[in-house]
C-alpha cells in the first residue's frame, strides 16, 4: 500500500453520541459515546476492514459514515467533500454513490416485494431511465451475483439465506455505486456460503472498481478480504494496519488479544498457542474516565495510562497504534 494512493473517504476526528433519558434526580445531559473520536481514511479500489469485539462501535462508526447516522462532530470527506454538515437534499447525490450491504438478509429485504422491485426501487430513485432500461440492467446485475433473469418475479421467501444476500448485494449494486459499506455482511450467512459471497465481492470489485468498509467478527475472512485493517476498542481506533502486518505483527495489547482468540483447526498446534485472556473490568461508555480506555484490562499499563489518552501514532509504513508502549 502506497501514500501517494487517492483517498475515497477521510474521516477526521468523529463523534457520534446518543444522548441517554435520564430521571429527575440527575443532573446534566448524559450520552454514550459509541464512537468517539475517530480519524482514518480509505482509498479508492481497496477494501478496509474494521474488527472489534460486540459494542464497540463499529457498525455506528460505519452507519455515521454513510450519514444512515447524524455525526455529532468531525468531519467526513468524501471525493474532496465534507459531508458531515449536509442537509439531507444536499446529500442525495451522495446517496447514490454510497451503498450498505446490511447483516440480515432476511429482515433487510421487503416481504411484499419480488426481486425485480427491490433491485428496481433505488434505480427508480436515483435515475430518470425507462422501466425497460432498468429491467435490462436488472437482470444483468443479478447475473454479476450468480442469479437468474427468472428470479426476478420470486420473493424473498422463495430464496435461501445466501441467495437473499446476493439480492441485497444486487440492490446495493443497481445504481454504480462507488463506495459499500459491507455490515457484517456475511455473519448471518453458513461458512460455505461465506467464503462463495466474499469471493463474489472479491470479483465485483476488481470488476467494477469498487471501495469497500468490511465490518465483521470473523478475523480470518477479514484477513482474507481486506488490504488494510482497523481496531476499535469502546469507540475509539486503537490499531490501523496492512492486514497481514496486523496479524503478523500486532502492536496494541488490545489487538494482541482479540488475534490470539482466532480458533486454531490443528489441536496439537491449539494447545501450543499461548492465549491472551482480556481480564478486569468494562469501563461505561456513559461515563468515560481520562486516560487509555483499555488500561483496566491491559497487563501492560504504566502510570501515564491513568493520566493521559494515547493518540494515534505511525510506527511503520501504514502502521498506526494508539498506546504509550510506542
Amino acid at each position: 500500500m502506497t501514500k501517494n494512493r487517492e483517498k475515497l473517504i477521510e474521516v477526521k476526528h468523529l463523534k457520534k453520541y446518543f444522548p441517554l433519558k435520564t430521571s429527575m434526580f440527575k443532573k446534566g445531559k448524559q450520552v454514550v459515546k459509541a464512537v468517539d473520536d475517530v480519524s482514518f481514511h480509505i482509498y479508492k479500489g481497496e477494501t478496509f476492514g474494521l474488527v472489534g469485539e460486540s459494542g464497540c462501535g463499529k457498525s455506528t462508526l460505519g452507519r455515521t459514515l454513510n450519514r444512515l447516522y447524524d455525526p455529532t462532530e468531525g468531519k467526513i470527506i468524501f471525493d474532496g467533500r465534507d459531508i458531515a454538515s449536509l442537509e439531507q437534499k444536499e446529500l442525495q447525490p451522495y446517496r447514490k454513490r454510497m451503498q450498505m450491504i446490511f447483516q440480515d438478509p432476511y429482515s433487510s429485504l421487503n416481504p411484499y416485494m419480488n426481486v425485480e422491485e427491490i433491485i428496481d426501487e433505488p434505480l427508480e430513485i436515483h435515475t430518470k431511465l425507462s422501466k425497460m432500461k432498468r429491467r435490462e440492467i436488472i437482470i444483468d446485475i443479478l447475473e454479476k451475483v450468480g442469479l437468474q433473469k427468472d428470479d426476478m418475479e420470486k420473493f424473498p421467501h422463495e430464496f435461501s439465506g445466501g441467495q437473499r444476500q446476493r439480492i441485497g448485494i444486487a440492490r446495493a449494486l443497481a445504481i454504480n455505486p462507488d463506495f459499500i459499506l459491507c455490515d457484517e455482511a456475511i455473519s448471518a450467512l453458513d461458512v460455505s456460503i461465506q467464503a462463495q459471497v466474499i469471493n463474489m465481492l472479491e470479483d465485483l470489485q476488481t470488476e467494477l472498481g469498487l471501495t469497500y468498509l468490511f465490518v465483521a467478527h470473523d478475523l480470518s475472512m477479514v484477513r482474507h478480504i481486506s488490504d488494510r485493517i482497523g481496531v476499535m476498542y469502546l469507540g475509539k481506533m486503537v490499531e490501523i494496519s496492512p492486514s497481514d502486518e496486523l496479524y503478523d505483527k500486532p502492536l496494541h495489547p488490545y489487538t494482541q488479544a482479540l488475534l490470539s482468540a482466532i480458533p486454531i483447526p490443528d489441536p496439537m498446534k491449539a494447545q501450543s498457542n499461548k492465549r491472551e485472556i482480556i481480564t478486569g473490568e468494562l469501563p461505561s461508555l456513559i461515563e468515560m474516565e481520562k486516560g487509555c480506555p483499555f488500561r483496566s484490562r491491559c497487563p501492560l499499563a504504566k502510570a501515564i495510562c491513568a493520566e493521559k489518552a494515547p493518540q494515534m501514532k505511525e510506527v511503520g509504513s501504514e502502521h498506526f497504534v494508539a498506546c504509550h508502549l510506542y
